[in-house]
């Protein structure tokens, strides 16, 4: 059979949807969830993404800034706005746009973040908390999304070896945290491959899930698949196509044509992981702003 294809547009449709009738109910308490993007720089893509977080949150009725900062902004500019963020009652989320310029120490930026306001999880509090279970921070948006993706689909990874390829602080490693925790929707056996990893494609083929993240156009390919497996590919990579109209084309770090045939589901790219990280971004948004008005979390 066929893999069923998992569709995260669709998936995303529904939890923002469900999103935006939170909304609703939080402004009948004259609350609206506020959310900062800070763009330090001019950078085309990191400027599309920040468009698209802010056009997600005019859909869903949160408040939303964005702060532009030039390329050549100083730490202490960027500082300086991490903290009067910190202290604006409107904002209960602020995200930082990566990368910044060279003269921006990110792990700085990340830890002046109030970690009440880090709906990103990048701060060592949030971060902490998700490593060993506990629920009152935030999980990060990309892996957040794939275990959406997954429980919405009706794919229980308890008791399943789930193999994650790659080990990014951004959705390797807390994938990894995620997946391995003993609640609802996870407790699964993990097992984290790299580029350092001998025997690769022999590791990779024993897991019944394969979450590919390791940033490799088509890295992954049918020899390195289990029959049957749930193969969900989070990378998105330009690569060149010049019988294309914009001269490049996007694909994940699957090559999904070999490995859809072997797979049970699959995600594609586009289309699959990327509209599950903004979604999970404005539900980090809406439980934030409920967090810090001691409103009960469901």
């Amino acid at each position: 059979m066929p893999a069923t294809i998992i569709d995260g547009k669709a998936i995303a449709a529904a939890v923002t949807s469900a999103l935006a009738e939170e909304v609703s109910q939080l402004k009948q308490q004259n609350l609206q969830p506020g959310l900062a993007v800070v763009l330090i720089g001019s950078d085309p893509a990191s400027q599309v993404y920040v468009n698209t977080k802010v056009k997600t949150c005019e859909k869903l009725g949160i408040y939303s800034e964005k702060h532009l900062l030039p390329e050549d902004a100083s730490m202490n500019d960027v500082l300086a706005l991490i903290d009067q963020l910190n202290c604006d009652p409107k904002i209960h989320g602020i995200l930082v746009q990566s990368p910044p310029p060279p003269q921006i120490d990110e792990e700085a930026v990340v830890a002046a973040i109030d970690p009440a306001k880090d709906v990103d999880c990048f701060h060592a509090e949030n971060v902490g908390k998700m490593l060993i279970g506990k629920t009152d921070g935030f999980f990060p948006c990309t892996p957040y999304g794939v275990m959406e993706l997954m429980a919405q689909s009706g794919i229980d990874p308890a008791g399943k070896h789930a193999v994650v390829v790659g080990r990014s602080n951004i959705v390797g490693k807390p994938m990894m945290a995620l997946l391995i925790q003993k609640c609802k929707g996870a407790n699964a056996t993990v097992t984290v491959v790299h580029s350092r990893t001998k025997n690769l494609p022999e590791l990779t083929r024993q897991g019944d899930i394969l979450i590919a993240a390791i940033g490799k156009p088509e890295f992954v390919t049918a020899d390195m698949v289990k029959d049957g497996a749930v193969v969900i590919d989070v990378g998105i990579n330009r690569v060149e196509a010049p019988d294309t109209p914009k001269g490049y084309r996007l694909c994940g770090d699957v090559k999904f044509d070999e490995v859809a045939p072997k797979a049970s589901f699959i995600t594609k790219v586009p289309g699959g992981v990327g509209p599950m990280t903004i979604a999970m971004l404005m539900r980090n948004a809406v439980k934030a702003c409920k967090m810090q008005n001691h409103i009960e979390i469901r």
